[in-house]
């Protein structure tokens, strides 16, 4: 790997971490994008379960499913809800604890770095296991002051999800949470720092695999915006005061989402595997029978 290479990759990390360096969340402005068509699948029949509760401390907690009946899967069915939740990091008070408690949770997997944890340690739901399977390989403390411009910083999130498709340890780590999502007995959820890199990946790749359009996708993963626009707001007023305002509009985009970020790492997924499938498949080493429990899980019929 090329020494500039090596920097985008440790700036893309950087970017991963910003929310939890800055103690909070996500923003950025909602742009309009396309995703490249991917595959579809098999089912799994499911009863009416009420809309995930938005709760305060955890802003970007939602039901990978979406709302009201779930998001259109195959044209004819639904994605089932109540099966895989998404997040920021469960750093939940005691309101919002109780109320996960009531969704009755099985799992929690942490996708953060050691670091990323000991600054803001999940409170797990009763009930709930926990499993950490960091997604990016190592903490990483510097390399903010390396960011000279906006661009730069959205091409940082670019580059982190590039390396969602390139990396052999992102993939690696990504086939192991999708065995265990495959494999858990009821409800989970997954969760990054602020609910929407590594989070918003692994969204991707489960509404692909249930067939939901590929628009659809795209608007659920800019959702991050409206969910955490609060704590957005409040984190860019805190670097605005410490750094200034052309401080501010440089990490403003490290904040939120953009479709150009997840765009990126489609695209690198289409050039080098053609389709989710086989990027499951031969990029992330994933068994048959994991890739069609996962599709049973997600699709009602």
């Amino acid at each position: 790997m090329s020494q500039l290479s090596v920097s985008w990759r440790r700036t893309a990390v950087v970017v991963a971490l910003s929310a939890g360096l800055f103690a909070s969340p996500l923003l950025g402005n909602i742009a309009g994008g396309e995703l490249s068509a991917l595959p579809v699948a098999a089912a799994k029949p499911s009863t009416a379960v009420a809309d995930a509760p938005r709760l305060g401390s955890v802003d970007n907690f939602r039901d990978v499913a979406g709302t009201g009946a779930g998001y259109d899967a195959q044209g004819s069915h639904h994605v089932n809800k109540g099966v895989f939740y998404r997040s920021n990091a469960l750093a939940a008070n005691d309101a919002d604890l109780a109320t996960l408690n009531g969704l009755h949770l099985t799992a929690v997997y942490d996708l953060r770095t050691s670091g990323e944890i000991a600054t803001k340690p999940d409170r797990v739901p009763a009930g709930a296991s926990y499993t950490n399977i960091s997604i990016l390989s190592g903490d990483v403390s510097g390399g903010m002051g390396n960011l000279t411009s906006p661009e730069a910083a959205r091409e940082a999130m670019r580059a982190l999800n590039r390396q969602f498709v390139t990396g052999a340890f992102e993939r690696a780590r990504f086939a192991e949470l999708l065995t265990q999502l495959a494999d858990q007995q009821g409800p989970a959820v997954f969760h990054c720092t602020a609910g929407k890199d590594r989070t918003g990946w692994t969204s991707y790749l489960l509404l692909s695999l249930a067939g939901v359009d590929q628009q659809t996708i795209m608007n659920d993963y800019l959702l991050t915006n409206e969910y955490s626009a609060k704590s957005i707001a409040a984190t860019l007023a805190q670097i605005t005061a410490a750094k200034g305002a052309a401080a501010a509009a440089i990490y403003q985009p490290l904040l939120g989402v953009e479709a150009s970020f997840l765009q990126a790492g489609v695209d690198q997924l289409v050039a080098d595997y053609g389709s989710v499938d086989k990027y499951l498949k031969d990029g992330l080493g994933l068994k048959g029978q994991t890739i069609e429990q996962l599709k049973h899980k997600l699709i009602q019929k």
